[in-house]
């Protein structure tokens, strides 16, 4: 089993979580790591994200890592920064040739069949559907996920707490990614530790 594998098997639901300020890092982490959701992905759109993923990694059973990885440039701030995982919304032969030299666990995004295509000539079988909901929704990913078999898939955007359910009962899905779980501005540790518990069920 591949780290990414490993990763991807933790938690049902991976919150996609943008970060204004690094004073919400810390309880926005203990909050979703209370509530059984221990799989943070910080995106790279905000100036504070890579110390955001530096105070999340303190603490105890948080599997940091970053999204919103462009270029081979974001990659390795990332790293440095001490992302445990990568996730990008596309994949580029410049980005995921870096990313397999890289050894880090690497979850790419992919939309159709060229881009997984793409993804398993770099040795790749594990990706990111997105975004999901405009990409063709389930039907779509059903129809990639049969020639592709050997595929596994984290399908993100446009997935919520009541539709996140139908996606996991897919066999070629291993979790899903949201932004649901940690509404924007000051954070309520409350609200979200009790989304954190109602994802973590929906394993």
């Amino acid at each position: 089993m591949t780290a990414i594998d490993t990763i991807m098997r933790t938690s049902p639901v991976i919150p996609v979580l943008t970060v204004e300020h690094v004073a919400h890092a810390l309880p926005i982490a203990e909050a979703l790591v209370r509530g059984g959701i221990r799989v943070l992905e910080v995106t790279l759109r905000t100036p504070a994200a890579l110390d955001v993923i530096r105070a999340m990694k303190q603490v105890p059973g948080a599997i940091v890592g970053a999204g919103t990885v462009l270029n081979p440039t974001d990659l390795n701030q990332a790293i440095a920064a001490g992302a445990e995982f990568i996730v990008s919304p596309g994949l580029t032969p410049a980005l995921g040739q870096a990313a397999v030299a890289s050894g880090v666990p690497f979850l790419p995004g992919t939309a159709n069949a060229a881009d997984i295509m793409l993804g398993l000539d770099l040795g790749l079988k594990h990706f990111k559907f997105f975004p999901a909901s405009t990409s063709g929704g389930l039907p779509a990913l059903k129809a990639l996920a049969a020639p592709f078999h050997m595929a596994r898939f984290c399908p993100t955007g446009g997935i919520s707490a009541a539709t996140a359910k139908d996606w996991l009962n897919d066999p070629a899905v291993l979790c899903v990614g949201g932004s649901w779980l940690v509404p924007k501005g000051e954070p309520d540790p409350a609200t979200i530790e009790a989304a954190a518990r109602a994802a973590a069920a929906l394993a």
